[in-house]
Order: C-alpha cells, then sequence, then structure tokens
C-alpha cells in the first residue's frame, strides 16, 4: 500500500493510509499514514462505535491538511474503547490443561468441548442474530472432526482427504480452523459482560482445547515437509502475538 500511495501521488492524487502495524510503516514509509493502536481488523477502532470510528476518519484525512513530508507518519492519540478488561465477565467452561505432543488427547478434547460450548454458541446466536461461523461451508461439528483427524494423521504422517470437493486439504484445514476459533468466541459472549478481545484471546489461546489443538497443530506442520502446509500453517492459523518467543 506504501508503493501504490507514492505512485498515486506522482499522479497528482493525494493519499493517506492507516497503519496498523508502526515499524513496517516505517520501514515501507508512505507519503502519509496514521498509526492506530488497534488489533489486527480493526483499523477504525471498536466495531458499532461510528463517533468513536468517525473521529479515526477525521484524523487520517487531517493528515491532507499537513505541510509536513515527503514521509508523515502521525500516531493516533486514543486506545480502543473496549479494550478494559470486564471483571465480571466468565468464560462459558471451565479452563483445561493441556500439554504439548498429545495430538491424540488434544484430538478428543476438542470434539468434546464443541458439545460443551454449544448452548453457549446457539445463546449467542440468538442474542445477536448472526454468526461469523460458516467460511469452511462445514458445521461446527464436521470442523472438529476434521481438525481431530488432522491431529491424529500428523501423529501417523497421514493427512486427511478434504471434505469439501473445492478445498485442498490444507486450505480446508484453515478455514475449519478459522470457523472453530470464531465457534469458541461466539460462545464466550453468550454470558453476558463485555470482555475485551485480550480477555477473550487470552481464554481462547491460553484456557481451551480449541487453541491447544491449533497451537499442536501449527507446530507439526511448521516442522514437516510439506512446503505449502508449512507456509499456510506459518502464516495463518495462530496470531503472531499468540506465539511463545
Amino acid at each position: 500500500m506504501s508503493a501504490l500511495g507514492h505512485l498515486i501521488e506522482e499522479e497528482g492524487i493525494a493519499t493517506v493510509a492507516i497503519a496498523l502495524v508502526r515499524p513496517q510503516a516505517e520501514r515501507t514509509r508512505p507519503p502519509r499514514a496514521l498509526w492506530v493502536p488497534f488489533e489486527l481488523g480493526r483499523p477504525f477502532g471498536p466495531p458499532s462505535d461510528p463517533a468513536f470510528q468517525t473521529g479515526v476518519i477525521r484524523a487520517a484525512l487531517g493528515l491532507l491538511e499537513s505541510g509536513a513530508g515527503p514521509v508523515l507518519l502521525t500516531d493516533f492519540p486514543a486506545d480502543d474503547p473496549r479494550e478494559t478488561p470486564d471483571p465480571g465477565w466468565r468464560p462459558p467452561i471451565e479452563a483445561g490443561a493441556y500439554r504439548d505432543g498429545e495430538a491424540e488427547a488434544l484430538a478428543d478434547a476438542v470434539q468434546a468441548e464443541l458439545w460443551e460450548l454449544a448452548s453457549a454458541y446457539a445463546a449467542s446466536c440468538t442474542a445477536r442474530g448472526r454468526s461469523t461461523v460458516g467460511l469452511s461451508t462445514l458445521a461446527p461439528a464436521a470442523c472438529g472432526e476434521y481438525v481431530a483427524a488432522w491431529l491424529r494423521g500428523t501423529s501417523t504422517g497421514n493427512a486427511p482427504p478434504s471434505p469439501v470437493p473445492d478445498l485442498s486439504p490444507i486450505l480446508c484445514l484453515r478455514f475449519a480452523i478459522d470457523d472453530l476459533k470464531a465457534y469458541a468466541l461466539e460462545a464466550a459472549l453468550a454470558g453476558g459482560g463485555s470482555p475485551s478481545s485480550r480477555q477473550l484471546g487470552d481464554w481462547l489461546w491460553n484456557e481451551t482445547a480449541t487453541g491447544a489443538a491449533i497451537h499442536e497443530l501449527r507446530r507439526r506442520l511448521v516442522a514437516g515437509e510439506d512446503e505449502r502446509a508449512k507456509q499456510i500453517a506459518g502464516m495463518f492459523l495462530v496470531p503472531a502475538l499468540r506465539l511463545a518467543g
């Protein structure tokens, strides 16, 4: 986007970008950019908060009036107001304890956890009138079965075939994992309260069988010999901020 911004500016059209990763913006040097301290996927801040989002947009467009340059990188002064933890929020299920390398046990635990979360997920969908689950086109239970099959397959060196005709096994795995993450996080919203995204992330990645299973699959696939699987697992299964070290 930074290179594209410079090309557009050469045609006499002013540009401004929203930067979510400041070091990247510093390296790529866009003509004008507003760095925002929000999580990836939320360049304008919290959802369903038009007043706050309008403030972000106005701050970005305000850079067009600045005479500084040729490269201008400015910090947005406010944090996401919804990132304050809610001390009253409670997760829908009790935390588990999972150890690295236990692929077979994790496979069983993921499927059991899906059933534990089912009522909370259904209540969340009813309350919000929507769900983001569905990227893989598989039902949540089928997603759990496929992820479990991959866990068992990596133990024996055999990847399971894709249950979706138009998707390769590794791409189907990626989408099934995205659906399982959405399923768990939506279930976590059913108990009321206003948990921050960090609270939800801490619960998913540190306390659930789903999070432990995704970490284990990523570790095994990145260490394997399938280059495409290594690339997809390394880039898409676990957020960078959730990787140890």
